[in-house]
């Protein structure tokens, strides 16, 4: 899969943007999902941001007796951190790197770039945060959990290891449960990453004062 061959939404808030927030939706899903949420960030106007939303591939899906959908990975058990599909989750990696590269390309520095994803979607950019071999500005996972568990602190980039993470869940979440999410939250803290993290009573999904929190870290963050 190559993220160059993924179609995506982009939405600017000034011209000749200087930041960029790379933002992956979740199952089922597509760019559209978040595209409404820029005007509600309420970032400073002195600032201008590019914001990419991409669709993810269409693919079968395990758990959901094989319909086709739009999907970062594939879903093979109830249990979400189970049975993972570790070749799913490194295509989009992979795909997400490429279209960091293409941000780096036009002009934004890595260190001016957020990548920020709900459920899926933040898991996928857990995953590509970590590994990232140039500094970012920050990692945003929404409603979601770290991917390839086991697979970390050996394989996270040094680049990375003081990059900021915004952490946000639902305690009554019924997609990715929040026991799962305080897993991955203790891993990251395990290793020693600067981790932001906010619980709320909501299920899966985004709530206002949770949309505060993110934009007064995107405002940290991104300066």
């Amino acid at each position: 899969m190559s993220i160059q061959q993924l179609e995506f939404i982009e939405r600017t808030t000034a011209e000749n943007p200087t930041h960029s927030i790379i933002w992956l939706h979740g199952l089922g899903a597509d760019g559209h999902d978040f595209e409404a949420i820029v005007p509600e960030l309420n970032l400073p106007s002195s600032a201008s941001y590019r914001f990419l939303f991409p669709h993810a591939p269409f693919q079968r899906i395990t758990v959901n007796k094989g319909q086709v959908m739009r999907g970062w990975y594939d879903i093979r058990s109830t249990d979400i951190d189970r049975q993972e599909d570790f070749e799913g989750i490194n295509d989009s990696t992979l795909a997400l790197m490429g279209l960091i590269e293409g941000e780096i390309e036009r002009g934004i520095a890595s260190e001016n770039i957020v990548i920020a994803g709900f459920s899926q979607g933040g898991a996928i950019a857990l995953n590509t945060g970590l590994r990232y071999q140039s500094k970012l500005a920050g990692i945003m996972a929404l409603s979601t959990y770290l991917p390839s568990h086991d697979a970390y602190p050996e394989n996270a980039h040094d680049e990375n290891r003081n990059t900021s993470i915004f952490m946000a869940h639902g305690t009554v979440d019924e997609v990715i449960p929040f026991e799962v999410a305080e897993k991955s939250r203790a891993k990251l803290e395990s290793m020693g990453y600067p981790l932001e993290w906010h619980a709320y009573n909501i299920g899966h999904g985004v709530g206002p004062d949770e949309l505060a929190a993110i934009s007064a870290w995107l405002q940290k963050v991104l300066g």
